[in-house]
């Protein structure tokens, strides 16, 4: 971890210290409260102890993106805050007006105040270099009022954004604890991995999880990988099964067919390696109907089927190490949650080492009342599977460059 700095490298005692968090939740369109304070509780130990070690606390995060219903101000967010931590977490309705410029520099030892949505800032959007970011209004108005910048937004870190990567040009800067342990516990894992190494694969971002599993067989982490959801019905038309024209259309029409073609060279280059569904569930007449991969009807896939659950469960029993992402089917309806819930139950009770990637299988996790059974339960979903994939996240390089 010595190509960062760490919160332990600075005294930020009686210092100005400016966090960028993730807490953005689930909020409620119509009340606009916080549905869910996972992402809120999982931040409180940064903020916590630097407040605990004298050091006024300035808190950047965003909530949603414009055009989404939950694209909202954080007033509830310093509510709930102050609720977590036991503590004030004062709240100002602007990112770098002169009220918000007042309110930082009027700040006591141990105090904490939270900005508002960076994303009300339209800079915030456009993804740049670091030094283009450090120019941007944002940073140059809040830089001349801190001390030290802290990063603890493991799951925005695949991105360079102005609240993100554009102080770490100009102040000194750190990763917050979520930030350290999560690069930590991944990188780590795939450094020493132990084999068999299984990789569960699924979700609505086939694109994402193919180039993990490029990544993976290229570099010999991976064992096997299993696949679901719409990657397992990548993988099945690319191994020349007949999956309906739905599907296909459904592939299609999201500009994802390009990975059937990928899914078909690492099928060729590393056979049974990659494995796929050999039943689905669809439902018909509005019940779920599991159906053996050659008699697949003109209707959605929406699960993987129990014959398959049985044979992925299996593989996971005999692994030691387990990197699992994205749901294996619509698990928000109760008929089609049965592939992720029973595939959750076998890597929770495998004697295993497990990261769950975040996103939708991480609240799924959470849902089961697992997480304390897996080894980690990632915050990133986008960070983590970029990671996964080999690929560097904008954030800690931007982190590095700092150190250096």
């Amino acid at each position: 971890m010595a190509k960062f700095n760490t919160i332990d490298d600075f005294d930020v005692e009686n210092k100005t210290v400016l966090v960028r968090v993730d807490i953005n939740s689930p909020v409620d369109p119509g009340s606009g409260i916080i549905l869910d304070d996972t992402r809120l509780k999982l931040h409180s130990k940064t903020i916590k102890e630097l407040s605990k070690k004298g050091a006024k606390v300035v808190l950047l995060a965003h909530q949603s993106r414009p055009g989404k219903k939950d694209f909202t101000t954080l007033s509830q967010h310093a509510d709930a805050l102050s609720d977590i931590l036991n503590l004030r977490v004062k709240y100002v309705d602007s990112l770098f007006s002169n009220v918000a410029k007042e309110a930082i520099r009027d700040l006591k030892p141990h105090e904490i105040l939270l900005l508002e949505n960076a994303r009300f800032f339209s800079e915030e959007s456009l993804s740049r270099t670091p030094v283009e970011q450090s120019k941007t209004l944002l940073v140059r108005h809040l830089s001349p009022l801190i001390d030290y910048f802290v990063n603890d937004a493991f799951a925005a870190a695949h991105r360079s954004q102005a609240s993100l990567v554009g102080f770490t040009v100009n102040t000194p800067s750190a990763a917050g604890r979520v930030m350290e342990k999560e690069l930590t516990v991944i990188q780590d894992a795939l450094d020493n991995v132990q084999h068999p190494c299984v990789f569960l694969l699924g979700g609505m971002k086939p694109d994402d999880s193919i180039d993990v599993m490029e990544n993976v067989l290229n570099n010999g982490t991976a064992d096997a990988i299993l696949t679901t959801g719409i990657v397992g019905n990548i993988v099945l038309w690319a191994s020349g099964v007949d999956i309906g024209q739905v599907n296909k259309d459904f592939i299609t029409n999201r500009g994802y067919e390009d990975m059937v073609e990928k899914s078909r060279v690492l099928i060729e280059k590393f056979g049974d390696k990659v494995k796929y569904p050999i039943d689905v569930a669809c439902e018909i007449d509005g019940e779920r109907v599991d159906i053996d991969i050659g008699e697949i009807p003109d209707e959605s896939i929406f699960d993987i089927g129990v014959k398959t659950i049985a044979f992925y469960a299996k593989e996971i029993r005999d692994a030691k190490t387990i990197f699992a992402n994205g749901p294996a089917g619509v698990f928000e309806d109760p008929k089609f949650a049965m592939g992720t819930e029973d595939l959750i139950n076998a890597i929770a009770n495998s004697d295993g080492f497990s990261i769950i990637g975040g996103g939708h299988i991480a609240a799924a996790t959470a849902g089961l009342g697992c997480e304390d059974q897996m080894s980690h339960v990632s915050s990133g979903g986008g960070a983590c599977i970029s990671m996964l994939a080999g690929k560097k996240l904008a954030v800690v390089e931007a982190l590095k460059n700092n150190k250096k």
